[in-house]
Order: C-alpha cells, then structure tokens, then sequence
C-alpha cells in the first residue's frame, strides 16, 4: 500500500506559494483584460455599421473556435516571427488567455443587452438620449445583475485556463509542481498538493456564483 509522504513537499512550500501567487495575478490580468476586451467586442456585434459588426464578430469566433493551448503557441512561437518583435512568454500568455476569454465575455455581454425589453431603449429615445448614453445609463445597468453569475463563471473557467501557461515554463502554480516532482520523486504528493491549492481558490468562488445564480433566479 502506498506511503503518503507530505513532508517533502512542505520543503518547497516557497516555491509553490510563489507559483500559486503567479497563477493568481496572471488569473486576475486576464479577467480583467478579457472584460474589457469583450465588452467593446460585444457592443462591436451589435453595432448597425458592417465594418465594426464584421470585425467584432471575426475576433469572436476567431478564439471561439481555436483551442486555447494552440493560441498559447502560436502567439509565443509565431507571432514574433511575423511582427519581427520578440515577445515574451509571460505576454504571450496574457495576450491569448486575454483574447480568448474575451470572446466568451462578449457572448455572455451581448446576449445581456439583447435580454433587455427594446421598450427600455426606446424610452431612452423618447427623452433624448443619445445610443451611447442609453447604452451606459439604461441597458447596461439593467443587464449587469443578469450578467453577473455567467461572468463570474466564466472568470473561474479563465483561472483554470491560466494552468496551460506551463508549457510555455512560465512559473506558475502547475509548473512549479513539474519542477518539485522531478526533485523529490513524490508527484502524487506534488500533484494532490497543486490540486488542493487550485481547489482551495476556486470551490469558494464556485459556491459564490451559486448564490449570485440564486439570488438572481438564473436556471442551468
């Protein structure tokens, strides 16, 4: 029967709460890029002029359609190549999580702003608003509580993501495990710690997005 044996892997504690606190600050910079990102691509979709529609919807479903660890190469082995600029691996992570996730936040965004009642843009209308600031004072606040548990959910999806950046040898949390299991020779140690670790940060935000989906009605 197989010895549990944690102590070896407390040693290189250092190591993995600087991999965990790497995963985490890449994990927050893409949320937030992908938000924004998404945003102007959702708005973008459903712009009246061709051109920004067009564009938009090609970034979309560009990385909606392409795996995620394909983007993860192709932005740190062939896009340098094709700009003539040397890109780092930590950019090149941050620019294809950022994109990719970006193209599911603006599925979730315009879905939002095309559940609103076009009564409630018309009113808009009728007072004098112009499409901009019925947009930010009318429909997007409205939207927003709905939009709130599918964002949140797919925040957590992005977190995950961030774990493929360890074949670029970014040292993140999964990373830093490889390199602990080639040292002490425990990997079921390593791994069910890293494990642990991924779990410890996202079963709290799990339950929080199933009390947002409650509080909010939305059904599965």
């Amino acid at each position: 029967m197989y010895e549990w044996d944690f102590s070896s892997v407390w040693e290189y504690r250092d190591l993995l709460l600087n991999g965990l606190g790497l995963t985490v600050m890449l994990a927050v910079a893409v949320v937030i890029a992908g938000m924004i990102l998404g945003t102007i691509n959702a708005i973008g979709s459903l712009s009246r002029h061709f051109a920004f529609r067009a564009i938009s919807i090609s970034m979309i479903e560009l990385f909606r359609c392409t795996p995620l660890l394909v983007a993860l190469i192709w932005f740190y082995y062939a896009l340098p190549i094709l700009i003539g600029v040397e890109i780092s691996a930590m950019m090149a992570a941050f620019l294809s999580i950022s994109l990719y996730g970006a193209s599911f936040y603006s599925e979730i965004i315009r879905a939002g702003i095309q559940g609103i009642d076009p009564g409630q843009r018309e009113a808009g209308e009728a007072i004098g608003l112009m499409p901009g600031q019925i947009l930010h004072r009318v429909i997007l606040p409205q939207a927003l509580r709905k939009m709130i548990p599918p964002l949140m959910n797919q925040s957590i999806i992005n977190l995950k993501n961030t774990s493929l950046v360890s074949v670029l040898a970014i040292p993140d949390l999964l990373y830093q495990g490889k390199l602990i299991a080639h040292e002490n020779f425990r990997p079921l140690e390593v791994y069910t710690t890293v494990a642990l670790l991924y779990f410890a940060i996202l079963f709290p935000l799990t339950m929080l997005v199933r009390h947002l989906e409650s509080k909010h009605g939305v059904k599965h």
